[in-house]
């Protein structure tokens, strides 16, 4: 009887615990925000303010941190989707020779740690005279989402039948309308999927701006987040988590808006053809 409870609730309580590990982060971020003397430990807050939100909001400097953010990612994620579209339709469309090794080796680059590659990285930026750019920081950033933003835009347009596209031919569009007005609306889930994941990880990139941006005006706020752990002298953990909570708020908007495209992108592509 024990063991037949065990089978029936323990990934239930399993999921449970590990939702806990999620959620308990994101209670600190609330309860510590609205305390006019928050610890670093999760409470109730003994002296409900709003001065954490005020000093953060009326900061110009964070706005302008933001705003670095969203140039760099929106751009990232924009331009990743259209590379992505370009290298992977006729890598699903067209018989080549050695498709399937490169595909794999899309996906192994994709394990690159970047720590392993910021030395180099940062020395061809400095030699070249990039550095502090949000142009060429963007630029590396797609460079990093391209190998596996590709091989997921691959498997997205293999769930497309070719019939469709021939149809399209046989009515005389060539290449491009049929890519525009029959690939595209079909997998624009996928499409989804591929832009919240490059958005996702240039939002959240920390170690890339931090190595490649040296000045505070063009710093995103994944880097500009780290002047409440220097610039007071000591840990502002009210102001932290109000700021924390601010930057979490675009992903988490983002993620509902697209949660239908994203459901529906998921259920989309296959093997490696």
């Amino acid at each position: 009887m024990f063991r037949k409870h065990i089978r029936k609730y323990g990934s239930t309580l399993a999921l449970l615990f590990v939702a806990l590990l999620f959620i308990w982060p994101m209670l600190w971020l609330i309860f510590a925000s609205l305390d006019a003397h928050a610890p670093l430990t999760v409470r109730l807050p003994k002296e409900f303010t709003i001065d954490n939100y005020r000093a953060v909001l009326t900061n110009v400097s964070n706005y302008r941190s933001f705003l670095n953010s969203f140039l760099i990612s929106f751009s990232q994620a924009t331009l990743v989707v259209i590379l992505s579209l370009f290298a992977a339709y006729p890598l699903s469309r067209f018989d080549m020779k050695g498709k399937g090794k490169l595909m794999y080796i899309l996906l192994f680059l994709t394990g690159l740690p970047i720590t392993a590659i910021m030395v180099p990285v940062y020395m061809m930026f400095f030699n070249l005279n990039i550095t502090n750019s949000l142009i060429a920081t963007t630029l590396f950033l797609v460079a990093t989402a391209l190998p596996y933003s590709i091989w997921m835009m691959k498997n997205f347009i293999d769930d497309v039948p070719i019939i469709l596209e021939e149809a399209a031919w046989i009515d005389g569009a060539n290449l491009v309308q049929t890519l525009r007005t029959i690939v595209l609306p079909v997998i624009l889930p996928g499409l989804s999927v591929v832009f919240i994941f490059a958005f996702s990880g240039s939002w959240g990139n920390f170690f890339v701006p931090f190595i490649l941006i040296n000045s505070m005006e063009k710093a995103p706020a994944s880097v500009a987040i780290y002047q409440f752990f220097g610039t007071y002298g000591q840990v502002q953990f009210g102001q932290l988590a109000a700021f924390s909570f601010l930057y979490t708020l675009p992903i988490a908007s983002l993620y509902l808006i697209s949660q239908k495209f994203m459901s529906n992108g998921f259920t989309l592509g296959g093997s490696i053809k």
